[in-house]
C-alpha cells in the first residue's frame, strides 16, 4: 500500500544576491601629486643654478678692482669680511637651533620670529662680503682653499635663491625647504672655515 501522508516542505533557501556592476563616474585626468610639484621645484633649482653660474662667470671675467670700502674700527677690509662672515655663521647656528625647536609643542611664541630674523640678518651680513669678493678680488683659483671658497660663495647664493622661491610656493613636499635650508647652512659654515677661520689662524685673532 502506498503511503499518502503529506511530507513536510523542504526549507527554501533565499536567493543569493546578484552583484550588479555600478558604473564609476568619469574623472578628469589629474596629475599625480609628484608631478604637481616637480616642475615648480625644478624651475626653482634651475633659477638657483643660474644665479650661481652668473656670479661665478662675472667674478672670473671681471677685472678685480683690488680695493674695497673699509669700515672704521677694523684693521683692514679683510677683517671686515672675516667678522661679517663670522657673525653670519653664528646667526646661521641660531637659525638651525630654532628650526629644530620651531615645530615642538612646547616651543616659545618668539621661536618662529627669531628663526626668521636670524636667517634674514645672516644673509644680509653676507651681502657686503660677496660684493667685496666679487668686485675687489674676483674668482680666485690660485690655491685649493681659494678655489673651493670661491665656488662655495657662488653656490651659497644659488641655494639661497632656490630656498626663497620654495618658501613662496605652497604644495611643495615637506623636505624641500629643510633640504635647501640645510644646504644653505652647510655652505655658510664651509665658507667660514675656508675664509674666517683661515684668517684667524694665519693672520691672528683681531679686529
Amino acid at each position: 500500500m502506498t503511503d499518502t501522508r503529506p511530507t513536510p516542505d523542504a526549507p527554501v533557501r533565499p536567493a543569493e544576491p546578484t552583484a550588479v556592476p555600478v558604473p564609476r563616474p568619469h574623472r578628469a585626468a589629474h596629475p599625480e601629486p609628484r608631478d604637481a610639484f616637480r616642475l615648480p621645484l625644478l624651475s626653482f633649482v634651475l633659477a638657483g643654478c643660474a644665479v650661481a653660474v652668473v656670479l661665478g662667470v662675472y667674478a672670473a671675467e671681471h677685472e678685480p678692482a683690488g680695493y674695497s670700502l673699509d669700515v672704521p674700527g677694523f684693521s683692514s677690509p679683510l677683517y671686515v669680511k672675516t667678522w661679517l662672515t663670522t657673525a653670519a655663521a653664528v646667526l646661521g647656528v641660531v637659525q638651525l637651533l630654532t628650526a629644530a625647536r620651531m615645530h615642538d609643542a612646547g616651543a616659545r611664541p618668539w621661536t618662529r620670529t627669531l628663526h626668521r630674523w636670524s636667517g634674514r640678518v645672516s644673509v644680509l651680513l653676507t651681502v657686503p662680503v660677496v660684493v667685496h669678493c666679487v668686485y675687489a678680488l674676483g674668482f680666485q683659483s690660485g690655491s685649493t682653499r681659494a678655489l673651493v671658497h670661491s665656488a662655495l660663495g657662488c653656490f651659497f647664493y644659488g641655494v639661497f635663491v632656490t630656498k626663497m622661491l620654495a618658501l613662496t610656493r605652497p604644495g611643495l613636499p615637506r623636505w624641500a625647504v629643510p633640504v635647501s635650508g640645510g644646504l644653505l647652512f652647510t655652505t655658510l659654515i664651509a665658507l667660514w672655515f675656508s675664509s674666517s677661520l683661515w684668517v684667524f689662524t694665519s693672520s691672528g685673532f683681531r679686529f
